[in-house]
């Protein structure tokens, strides 16, 4: 199957127009023609992963390796030097980051992860209502997502409604319509600004919410009569 057929297929799944302005989802590395006989599924590209790989992989990621305009490569720097291993190696880079957020990866948690059975989507926001203590809450939250600590903006006794955006979501807090935000990359002024809005909310972690992302995709390839492997992707972070 060529490397175009399958970006067509993918386009079709999750279609790359929707992602954001910001985003560079899509075709990162290859040429549409390259026969593909074998998909990796991850996060993230890493050096590691990139040296596991036989020659002539499709890697298809969440996030993208380049993400704004490279003005140089320099092989030493990242992600030159990453790109420049793919090149050697013949591996192709399709990217499926905020388009895919949108059509499957938040419902998916949502539903997979929190166990909830009626989803309402607006974009890249899942809403679902539950009527529960928000301490006992937060707990299962850390539980469900495997979080090693918890850090929360507690505005509520009692919750009602959640929201939640998987990876960094913390600027969609404005309007929701959730007594929580559930999402990653919480800041400091992010909490301020939640405070003020009286809106409570939850970092779910980036990698801890969006580490699902090959076992959402996986399924949908399973009639491209390809080999697909699901990559066990690395947090770049270590928890003390």
């Amino acid at each position: 199957m060529t490397l175009g057929a399958i970006y067509d297929a993918l386009d079709a799944l999750s279609p790359f127009e929707l992602q954001e302005k910001w985003d560079n989802s899509g075709l990162i590395v290859g040429d549409p023609a390259q026969e593909i006989t074998t998909i990796v599924l991850s996060i993230d590209v890493d050096e590691a992963l990139l040296e596991a790989l036989e020659e002539g992989t499709l890697l298809v990621t969440h996030h993208p390796l380049i993400f704004g305009g490279l003005d140089a490569l320099n092989f030493t720097q990242y992600p030159a030097k990453l790109l420049q291993t793919m090149v050697k190696k013949n591996i192709a880079n399709i990217a499926m980051h905020t388009n895919f957020d949108q059509t499957h990866l938040n419902r998916w948690v949502a539903e997979e992860i929190l166990g909830q059975a009626e989803i309402e989507q607006e974009g890249f926001v899942a809403y679902f209502d539950v009527d529960t203590d928000f301490d006992a809450f937060a707990a299962q939250i850390q539980t469900r997502f495997g979080l090693p600590h918890l850090k929360a903006v507690k505005c509520h006794e009692r919750l009602r409604r959640v929201a939640l955006v998987t990876g960094s979501g913390a600027s969609l807090m404005r309007g929701l319509g959730a007594d929580c935000l559930l999402t990653g990359d919480i800041k400091y002024h992010d909490a301020m600004e939640a405070k003020a809005l009286g809106r409570s909310m939850i970092d779910i972690g980036h990698f801890e919410s969006e580490r699902f992302f090959p076992e959402v995709l996986a399924p949908h390839l399973k009639n491209f009569g390809l080999t697909v492997i699901i990559s066990s992707s690395k947090n770049p972070f270590t928890y003390y």
